[in-house]
Protein backbone atom coordinates (compact mmCIF):
# COMPACT_ATOMS: atom_id res chain seq x y z
CA UNK A 1 0.00 0.00 0.00
CA UNK A 2 1.12 3.64 -0.44
CA UNK A 3 -0.11 6.54 1.65
CA UNK A 4 -0.21 9.98 -0.73
CA UNK A 5 -1.23 13.39 1.44
CA UNK A 6 -2.03 16.41 -0.79
CA UNK A 7 -1.88 19.88 1.02
CA UNK A 8 -5.44 20.76 -0.04
CA UNK A 9 -7.68 23.93 0.02
CA UNK A 10 -11.76 22.77 -0.87
CA UNK A 11 -10.40 19.67 -2.78
CA UNK A 12 -7.48 21.85 -4.81
CA UNK A 13 -4.17 20.94 -4.34
CA UNK A 14 -2.80 24.11 -2.22
CA UNK A 15 0.26 26.60 -3.02
CA UNK A 16 1.75 26.91 0.19
CA UNK A 17 2.06 23.34 2.11
CA UNK A 18 2.57 24.48 5.50
CA UNK A 19 -0.86 27.00 5.41
CA UNK A 20 -3.22 24.83 3.45
CA UNK A 21 -6.98 23.85 5.10
CA UNK A 22 -6.33 20.10 5.43
CA UNK A 23 -4.30 17.45 4.14
CA UNK A 24 -6.60 14.50 1.89
CA UNK A 25 -4.90 11.51 2.47
CA UNK A 26 -5.49 8.63 -0.33
CA UNK A 27 -4.44 4.40 0.11
CA UNK A 28 -3.67 2.80 -2.52
CA UNK A 29 -3.06 -0.51 -3.85
CA UNK A 30 -2.09 -1.82 -6.84
CA UNK A 31 -2.19 1.52 -8.45
CA UNK A 32 -5.68 2.53 -7.44
CA UNK A 33 -7.56 4.40 -4.39
CA UNK A 34 -9.12 2.62 -2.22
CA UNK A 35 -9.74 5.00 1.28
CA UNK A 36 -9.77 8.58 1.13
CA UNK A 37 -9.61 10.16 4.54
CA UNK A 38 -9.41 14.34 5.08
CA UNK A 39 -7.38 14.93 8.12
CA UNK A 40 -7.45 19.07 9.16
CA UNK A 41 -3.96 20.82 9.22
CA UNK A 42 -2.69 20.68 13.04
CA UNK A 43 -1.28 24.21 12.43
CA UNK A 44 1.69 25.34 10.90
CA UNK A 45 5.17 25.45 12.80
CA UNK A 46 8.60 24.31 11.58
CA UNK A 47 9.11 20.93 11.27
CA UNK A 48 6.03 20.36 12.67
CA UNK A 49 4.15 18.90 9.71
CA UNK A 50 6.59 16.54 7.71
CA UNK A 51 7.10 14.78 11.41
CA UNK A 52 2.91 14.70 11.77
CA UNK A 53 2.37 13.48 8.49
CA UNK A 54 4.90 10.75 8.87
CA UNK A 55 3.30 9.96 11.90
CA UNK A 56 0.62 9.09 9.69
CA UNK A 57 1.80 6.39 7.62
CA UNK A 58 2.46 8.87 4.71
CA UNK A 59 4.91 7.71 1.59
CA UNK A 60 4.61 10.77 -0.68
CA UNK A 61 3.62 14.44 0.02
CA UNK A 62 2.02 16.36 -3.11
CA UNK A 63 1.84 19.86 -2.57
CA UNK A 64 2.08 23.23 -4.82
CA UNK A 65 5.07 24.69 -3.54
CA UNK A 66 7.13 23.80 -0.16
CA UNK A 67 9.41 25.28 1.90
CA UNK A 68 13.26 23.44 1.95
CA UNK A 69 13.33 23.12 5.66
CA UNK A 70 10.25 20.70 5.09
CA UNK A 71 11.42 19.41 2.29
CA UNK A 72 14.85 18.32 4.02
CA UNK A 73 12.72 16.51 7.14
CA UNK A 74 10.20 14.96 4.47
CA UNK A 75 13.34 13.43 2.96
CA UNK A 76 14.93 12.30 6.02
CA UNK A 77 12.13 9.96 6.87
CA UNK A 78 12.11 8.81 3.01
CA UNK A 79 9.34 10.02 2.16
CA UNK A 80 9.01 11.59 -1.52
CA UNK A 81 7.57 15.23 -1.85
CA UNK A 82 6.59 16.00 -5.49
CA UNK A 83 5.84 20.09 -5.22
CA UNK A 84 4.66 22.17 -8.15
CA UNK A 85 0.85 20.10 -8.40
CA UNK A 86 -2.55 21.96 -8.87
CA UNK A 87 -5.79 20.74 -9.80
CA UNK A 88 -7.86 18.21 -7.70
CA UNK A 89 -6.39 16.73 -4.96
CA UNK A 90 -7.98 13.46 -6.12
CA UNK A 91 -6.39 13.97 -9.70
CA UNK A 92 -2.66 14.82 -8.21
CA UNK A 93 -2.70 11.72 -6.54
CA UNK A 94 -3.86 9.85 -9.51
CA UNK A 95 -1.64 10.96 -11.71
CA UNK A 96 0.94 10.10 -9.16
CA UNK A 97 0.14 6.88 -8.82
CA UNK A 98 0.07 6.58 -12.83
CA UNK A 99 3.84 7.91 -13.34
CA UNK A 100 2.07 10.91 -14.45
CA UNK A 101 2.90 13.59 -11.91
CA UNK A 102 6.49 15.29 -11.41
CA UNK A 103 8.00 16.90 -8.95
CA UNK A 104 8.98 20.85 -10.53
CA UNK A 105 11.29 21.43 -7.71
CA UNK A 106 8.81 24.69 -6.91
CA UNK A 107 10.49 25.61 -3.56
CA UNK A 108 9.12 28.63 -1.41
CA UNK A 109 12.05 30.70 0.24
CA UNK A 110 10.41 33.67 1.41
CA UNK A 111 6.84 32.76 3.53
CA UNK A 112 6.14 36.42 3.93
CA UNK A 113 5.22 36.16 0.63
CA UNK A 114 3.96 33.04 0.27
CA UNK A 115 1.25 34.41 -2.28
CA UNK A 116 3.46 33.72 -4.74
CA UNK A 117 4.81 30.70 -4.31
CA UNK A 118 5.06 28.61 -7.43
CA UNK A 119 5.85 31.67 -9.87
Amino acid sequence: MIRIAVASDGGLVTEHFGHCADFIVFDSENNAIVRTETVPNPGHRPGFLPNYLNDLGVNVIISGGMGGGAIDIFNEKNIEVIVGASGTAEAAAEAYLRGDLVSTGSVCHEHAHHDECGD
